[in-house]
């Protein structure tokens, strides 16, 4: 039986009073919808480890520094609801934007630091339009646990941080990002896709295992990413944005990989927007 979809926030509200009256545990999956593998991982995460489980889905406008990717983002609320059916979860919170966003908000997260680099270069606003939704999702659910892929992993250290910050008592738990069978890493960017592109960006995750031993090697990024950026644009990616080699807890940029580190990457492909990441080491 599918979970009933949730509008309004007094709602919300009253099945988290029940719930924690009864002394169960509550677990939150922020989503924009759109919904693969990946995020139905979340939700496997979020009902082993808690009594309840809300799911919400919300495609942040504030998080989109262009346009036209938010005109394009899919939203399949639908069918979104028909994956979760299997899972079990309590409730899907599908907010209205007044719920959010009520007229005459102005107050906004900004978190420095762990934004400052990649999506953050690249995307301006992008992760205080992240910080100031999931801070506003965290304190609307109540849940005491929330689950992230580690394929947006810079998003992830982000939120971790912006919940110690602002002392909202909920842990913010990373999980492992699920892949294709060609090794593509899941996104809902994916289906804006066609048959080709898939196959042409399934080379990144390559791409990135082989820089990622040759740096456990002993190598610089500085010698190696100029000859691994000409074999993602030789296997059809139209621009490689970065590939950048960070610390692991912190994102400080590195030139080997002396301390615990991730390798990132963001390239175009079919007008499409792909990020990915794995660790070094």
């Amino acid at each position: 039986m599918s979970a009933p979809i949730i509008r309004r926030l007094a709602e919300l509200r009253g099945k988290h009073r029940d719930w924690t009256m009864a002394g169960e545990s509550i677990g939150v999956v922020p989503t924009m919808g759109a919904l693969h593998a990946g995020h139905l991982s979340l939700v496997e995460a979020a009902k082993a480890a808690c009594d309840r489980v809300i799911v919400t889905i919300f495609v942040n406008p504030k998080q989109f520094n262009n346009p036209e990717d938010l005109a394009n983002y899919p939203r399949t609320e639908h069918e979104d609801a028909a994956k979760l059916a299997p899972y079990g979860v309590d409730a899907i919170y599908v907010p209205d934007p007044e719920e959010i966003y009520p007229q005459g908000f102005a107050t906004g997260v900004s978190v420095t630091g762990v934004s400052d680099q990649m999506e953050g270069a690249c995307r301006p606003g992008h992760f205080d339009g992240v910080a100031t939704v999931v801070a506003k999702l965290f304190l609307q659910t109540g849940a005491g646990k929330a689950f992230f892929g580690e394929k947006d992993y810079q998003q992830l250290l982000v939120v971790r941080r912006m919940a110690r910050d602002l002392d909202i008592p909920i842990e913010v738990i990373g999980c492992p990002t699920v892949r294709e069978a060609s090794g593509l890493a899941m996104s809902s960017r994916n289906l804006r896709l066609s048959a080709e592109g898939l196959e042409k960006a399934s080379r990144l995750y390559p791409v990135l295992q082989r820089l990622a031993a040759e740096l456990c090697g002993g190598a610089s990024l500085d010698a190696l990413q100029d000859d691994a950026k000409a074999d993602l644009l030789a296997a059809g990616f139209e621009e490689v944005e970065y590939l950048s080699l960070n610390s692991s807890e912190d994102l400080r940029p590195l030139k080997t990989a002396d301390a615990p580190s991730r390798l990132f990457a963001a390239a175009w492909i079919e007008g499409v927007r792909l990020i990915d990441n794995v660790s070094v080491g």
